[in-house]
């Protein structure tokens, strides 16, 4: 009885860390491989893609680039606004960078190489957290704010942001690399199924 009880509650720790796994995405920047640059134009700023794209805790953001011109280095505010490459809280200088995030709120990225962030080359991520998007899904109605509505709400740091832009369902708009929806949670809810009868046949 007892080794049942605790193959059924190791069952479900597991199913839940799957069912993390699969909730996560790897979405590709800008949705193709060359986008980490100076933009040529305005309408092709980094922060009008960050608009219309929504991140949750567990998401990872891919770049590509050559290391050899070029790396991304997350900063704080001040340092996003003056583009001062001189003080990164982490620098990265891979050919693939995947960025993970860890924790909801801001983020701030800019250009390593000199002068490209006084050009443009820059950008925030919003994180929404998970319990926010829960307690949205919970409640039935849309999803969880857009970045420009967390913005609304917290003007001192979006005050750089590029204008407004319509907000779209999470992830849309961009390549997603790992995408668990419903596929990982009808796995995760089948072997729940499976956990059960199991441990009923081994009890009775």
């Amino acid at each position: 009885m007892v080794s049942s009880s605790n193959y059924v509650l190791s069952s479900f720790i597991f199913f839940f860390i799957l069912f993390s796994f699969t909730q996560a995405n790897d979405v590709l920047l800008g949705g193709k491989t060359d986008s980490w640059k100076i933009p040529s134009s305005p309408s092709e700023s980094l922060n009008k893609w960050t608009q219309k794209a929504r991140f949750v805790m567990g998401d990872a953001l891919v770049l590509h680039y050559n290391p050899k011109k070029d790396s991304v280095l997350q900063v704080n505010r001040k340092d996003y606004l003056t583009c001062n490459t001189s003080n990164p809280m982490t620098k990265y200088k891979n050919e693939t960078t995947m960025i993970l995030f860890d924790r909801s709120g801001p983020f701030y990225f800019i250009s390593g190489a000199k002068g490209h962030c006084e050009k443009g080359q820059k950008m925030i991520v919003v994180v929404l957290s998970e319990i926010h998007t829960v307690r949205e899904k919970k409640k039935g109605i849309s999803p969880a704010p857009s970045p420009i509505e967390y913005a609304a709400a917290s003007p001192m740091v979006f005050d750089h942001f590029d204008a407004p832009a319509v907000a779209p369902s999470p992830t849309s708009n961009a390549y997603s690399l790992r995408s668990g929806g419903f596929n990982g949670q009808m796995l995760g809810f089948l072997y729940v199924c499976f956990t059960l009868v199991y441990a009923l046949r081994m009890v009775f």
